[in-house]
């Protein structure tokens, strides 16, 4: 394993902020497209997903320094990163598809695709670090969440 190293640390984890902020000013003012939207029961106001987002790519970033720095089991963690990077694509390009873009029905399958994604990151972040994997938890049911939400907004509107 190697030693721990708060500037790698903090590289992870800011570089996932970076992600999803790049990705929220891409998508524009997305609080006015929420508000005109007619949404499910147990919607969140809008500005509960800024907070909610900053603490969940915060975990993410953490957990993936975890798989970074344990170097033990290499082919596993390679594949692990590699999975990180895709879920994080898709989030990405989430909140672009739906917000942006406006398409109700594109932004379930990339919520249904970031759920898969999640899942599969955490399954292989578990054969590297279980905590990696543990910490993602919050993640995925959010994500769980979000599929809801999606296909909600997309029925009622």
């Amino acid at each position: 394993m190697k030693k721990f190293s708060l500037t790698d640390l903090i590289i992870f984890i800011v570089s996932t902020e970076l992600t999803g902020a790049v990705s929220a000013l891409i998508s524009g003012g997305y609080s006015a497209f929420y508000r005109q939207l007619i949404r499910p029961p147990f919607s969140p106001p809008g500005a509960v997903f800024p907070v909610v987002w900053v603490l969940l790519y915060a975990g993410m970033g953490f957990s993936a320094y975890l798989i970074y720095r344990d170097d033990d089991k290499d082919a596993e963690r390679r594949v692990a990163l590699g999975l990180y990077v895709i879920q994080l694509a898709v989030n990405f390009s989430w909140s672009i598809i739906f917000f942006r873009s406006g398409s109700l029905p594109g932004g379930v399958i990339a919520a249904i695709l970031l759920f898969i994604a999640i899942a599969a990151m955490m399954l292989s972040f578990r054969k590297v670090n279980k905590l990696a994997a543990l910490i993602n938890i919050p993640y995925l049911l959010w994500s769980a969440f979000a599929v809801y939400l999606s296909v909600g907004i997309w029925i009622l509107n």
